[in-house]
């Protein structure tokens, strides 16, 4: 492919997924190596910041996406009018929280620091798709370690959990056993 064709091939497959997708798929699809696609996205990233555009490119962890700036959404909304989206609750939220700063951590440890159940929570996080398990602790009853996704990172605009802003929270008082 020509490469000046190229930002507009992957501009063009963006555009159509409308959903994030794999930095190594969009290669796959264009031909080319992850090494040789990321310099391509990283200008378009550039060349869409520059411009002030109504669109950005956004990248979540491994994955890419054309979106909106949220700059234009108040006219995005009146126009298409969308019906309301159920937010989290506030327990979701502090839920949620703990996760994306602790990773991996067991239900234990989040209700260590919350100081309550968190079943509810956690079920809705996992039913979202904003957590997910990502493996056992290797302790008494095999625990399930639980960590956030690329769609917590797609939901909350960030590319890597390093760009969640700092935060001071106390360890945990240690856990004899896990339940």
């Amino acid at each position: 492919m020509d490469p000046s064709k190229l930002p507009c091939a992957v501009e063009a497959i963006l555009f159509v997924a409308g959903e994030p997708v794999s930095v190594s798929d969009l290669a796959h699809a264009l031909d080319m190596t992850v090494s040789e696609l990321n310099p391509v996205l990283d200008e378009m990233k550039a060349a869409y910041d520059r411009g002030a555009r109504g669109l950005r490119l956004n990248r979540f962890g491994m994955s890419v996406q054309l979106a909106t700036r949220p700059d234009y959404a108040p006219y995005i909304e009146r126009l298409l009018q969308p019906v309301q989206k159920q937010s989290l609750t506030q327990a979701a939220m502090e839920t949620l929280s703990i996760i994306a700063y602790r990773q991996p951590v067991t239900k234990t440890e989040i209700e260590a620091v919350r100081g309550v159940k968190c079943d509810y929570s956690v079920t809705s996080l996992l039913n979202k798709g904003l957590i997910e398990e990502v493996g056992r602790r290797e302790s008494l009853g095999r625990p399930i370690l639980y960590g956030t996704t690329e769609a917590f990172l797609s939901h909350f605009g960030i590319e890597t959990l390093d760009d969640l802003p700092a935060l001071d929270l106390p360890e945990p008082a240690p856990q004899e056993q896990e339940v």
